[in-house]
């Protein structure tokens, strides 16, 4: 139902390369409930087709609980666990519920959809606290499940993705002059064409919607 996920899943049924796309969202799907995820996996399970893609786009940068942080004085307990509940334990429920379907013989991508500001390298600038540190867990996820994964599935590829700044509700107070904002539509295009292009050797990797790998 957010704006990458809808484009994702809009980009994804007109490749042509999947024989049947599903996608799942709020209220029916709900990362911060663990029995959701588990019937969405189950409904997949049943169908008659190896599992060769899932993205997981939920993210939390801003809303009801809260501004992110720009200062450490800034840091509140229930914003840090929200943070946490969508953008790092939610996603890494769904690992746990959807990797096991991932096909076990030819290529099959898990990717999550991360941040660039959740690089402990690039970070040039510090603030948004919860949000950084919450994508920056989920990169280590996708990496930990990239190794465990790789000893029963060798071709398949767990990666993080970064989509860049894209016309959503999440970016659209912080889209400023100068910045390089994309139609969601693009930006799930982008993506479609960074994962076609991951190999093997990418498992466990943190790319950008060019395909290049972004630092840990």
């Amino acid at each position: 139902s957010g704006g990458i996920g809808s484009a994702m899943f809009e980009a994804a049924n007109a490749c042509g390369q999947f024989a049947k796309v599903s996608g799942f969202s709020r209220p029916e799907f709900d990362v911060s409930n663990e029995a959701s995820i588990a019937a969405a996996a189950q409904s997949v399970s049943q169908t008659e087709h190896p599992l060769r893609f899932v993205l997981v786009g939920t993210g939390y940068l801003h809303g009801a609980q809260g501004m992110p942080e720009k200062g450490i004085k800034q840091l509140d307990p229930a914003l840090m666990a929200h943070n946490f509940q969508i953008n790092t334990i939610g996603p890494a429920l769904v690992m746990k519920h959807f990797l096991p379907l991932m096909a076990r013989d030819g290529k099959a991508v898990f990717a999550v959809v991360s941040a660039k500001v959740a690089s402990l390298g690039d970070n040039q600038l510090g603030g948004w606290h919860s949000y950084r540190a919450s994508k920056t867990a989920l990169n280590m996820y996708v990496k930990n499940a990239a190794i465990e994964m790789a000893r029963t599935r060798p071709e398949l590829i767990v990666a993080s993705l970064h989509p860049g700044t894209v016309e959503t509700k999440l970016s659209a107070p912080f889209a400023k002059a100068g910045l390089d904002v994309r139609p969601a539509h693009v930006a799930a295009t982008d993506m479609i064409r960074v994962m076609d292009g991951l190999t093997q050797n990418d498992t466990g990797g943190f790319f950008n919607h060019l395909g290049a790998r972004l630092p840990w």
